[in-house]
């Protein structure tokens, strides 16, 4: 049995079983209790929010969104975040999961780096994205009580220097493919018209955010 935290615990299933098992054989703890804490807390902004939504699906998503980052599902030309959509995908074709479903796990990791549009598709696209911009970037820190912050750390620990260990852990994932990191356009013809015009910095925000670590 999971640890319920507020009404939310990881499915009690065969396919979430073999999920967890998979993820903490492929990746490093710091990837795997991150993508943990990414699951409880997209779902408690489900359970917020109001917004109904597969939990297995979820924790699929959760689990799998930074697996692009691991040497077994890197490859050399796809951004990462496609990398572990595809491994989710295979792993879930293979476990006779309706194609409906799996689009939707692989939509929510693809985009769970892009701010801004995953809120307004499926329940586990935003939610996804709910928890990776709690967890690393502490977006909405405040819309969690105390008591589920605390209990989800508890659960799965933040390691002492988060904030700079998963920075680091992007980096090592990335370092050998840069041309997939190309970003946000819009902000290049800003940057080209406007000489006031001061780029957002993903790190900054990371070292910035109210969680310690």
């Amino acid at each position: 049995m999971s640890l319920m935290i507020e009404g939310v615990a990881v499915p009690d299933s065969k396919l979430a079983r073999e999920i967890t098992e998979l993820v903490r054989d492929t990746e490093m703890p710091l990837l795997f209790h991150h993508s943990s804490r990414v699951y409880y807390f997209g779902a408690l902004a489900g359970k917020h929010r109001g917004l109904k939504f597969d939990p297995e699906l979820l924790y699929a998503g959760a689990m799998f969104h930074d697996m692009g980052l691991t040497k077994r599902h890197s490859s050399a030309n796809e951004r990462f975040e496609v990398d572990g959509a595809n491994a989710a995908r295979d792993f879930l074709r293979r476990h006779g999961i309706a194609e409906s479903e799996v689009d939707s796990v692989w939509t929510a990791i693809a985009l769970h780096t892009t701010p801004g549009i995953p809120q307004h598709m499926h329940p586990v696209v935003a939610l996804v994205t709910a928890g990776v911009e709690m967890d690393v970037l502490g977006l909405t820190y405040a819309d969690y009580s105390d008591a589920e912050r605390d209990a989800v750390v508890k659960a799965h620990p933040r390691a002492e220097h988060f904030k700079e260990d998963i920075i680091q852990a992007f980096y090592d994932g990335i370092k050998h493919k840069p041309d997939t990191t190309f970003g946000n356009v819009k902000a290049d013809v800003l940057a080209d018209k406007d000489p006031h015009f001061h780029r957002g910095n993903f790190c900054s925000v990371i070292r910035g955010s109210a969680w310690r670590g």
